[in-house]
């Protein structure tokens, strides 16, 4: 019984630690997509800015080229933001799973010295049983 349970545990431990890397990959495409909606939002906000300044009569050098340069260079900073967050994020996740498995081992040995440790009370009871002490 103490065989099979620290096999049970340690089945629930993998369990969770595949858990743990499916929510990494899922961190990891969720900004995916968030990369793909930001460049999309940037490039509509981009394409409206340059409309808007030729609209206005300016043309789109000096100072409307160096604001356009400079939303460019904070859009890129943004999306190494997004990318450094969610590398974090997956990089904990996969951590919390190898913790599980270490988790699901610890709880599988725990149970083959408790094993071990009926063997030999019993081993110690047939020996009293027997006389000899």
């Amino acid at each position: 019984q103490m065989s099979t349970l620290g096999k049970y545990n340690q089945k629930i431990q993998n369990r969770d630690a595949l858990i743990k890397e499916q929510e990494a990959e899922g961190i990891k495409k969720q900004t995916e997509f968030e990369i793909d909606r930001f460049d999309e939002q940037f490039e509509r906000l981009t394409g409206q800015t340059i409309v808007a300044t030729l609209k206005s009569g300016v043309e789109v050098s000096g100072s409307a080229l160096n604001n356009l340069r400079y939303n460019a260079e904070q859009a890129e900073i943004q999306k190494d933001v997004i990318n450094y967050n969610s590398q974090v994020a997956q990089a904990q996740k996969i951590e919390e799973a190898n913790f599980a498995r270490i988790r699901g081992q610890i709880e599988r040995r725990r149970s083959r010295i408790a094993q071990l440790g009926a063997y030999a009370r019993a081993g110690e009871s047939l020996l009293r049983i027997g006389g000899v002490t």
